[in-house]
């Protein structure tokens, strides 16, 4: 196996029109991670400058047609695949969108929607929901809105939520073997 360069990805979603957030989170890390991923219903236009910060996929909240639903990227730590997650049904469960994960072989599956973070490893895949950066539901709520980044070596994938302060959220760290 080829040694990797550790990979940084940072997923959020779900702010709903809260551009500042949105702004202040692509100011402080475009230059400490490889690619910002919005997994929906940010409420932007398709011409607005934080569009070429962070690769967007259209909400259910969203305007129609600004945005693609998903988005596939090749990546060299692998398939990162991501959506917002309604067109999957995800609050009826990850069934559908852990089949489309399968079927795009991807390594990474990010997605919004329910307002509620979430990860979890399973069949080689990292399927993520980093929570609403702006209107947190479930058992975490009380954060005040969460995102992540998810740090990619040759040995493991950690993730980390961060809290709209930016301070990391220690006792929700993640780690996985590759």
């Amino acid at each position: 196996m080829n040694k990797l360069q550790p990979k940084r990805f940072l997923v959020v979603s779900d702010n709903h029109s809260d551009r500042e957030i949105l702004t202040k989170i692509a100011e402080k890390y475009q230059n400490q991670v490889d690619l910002m991923i919005h997994c929906g219903d940010s409420r932007l236009k398709k011409s607005d400058p934080l569009c070429r910060r962070y690769q967007v996929v259209e909400g259910n909240c969203d305007f129609p047609g600004n945005f693609v639903n998903e988005q596939l990227l090749t990546t060299s730590v692998g398939q990162v695949f991501f959506t917002h997650g309604h067109h999957y049904y995800v609050n009826f469960g990850m069934k559908e969108l852990i089949a489309t994960a399968q079927k795009n072989q991807a390594t990474f599956c990010f997605f919004g929607h329910t307002h509620q973070l979430k990860v979890e490893y399973q069949q080689g895949c990292l399927f993520l929901n980093p929570g609403s950066i702006s209107f947190p539901r479930g058992k975490f709520s009380q954060i005040g809105g969460t995102f992540a980044i998810v740090t990619v070596t040759v040995a493991q994938i950690v993730v980390n939520f961060y809290d709209r302060k930016f301070s990391i959220i220690n006792e929700l760290t993640q780690k996985f073997k590759r």
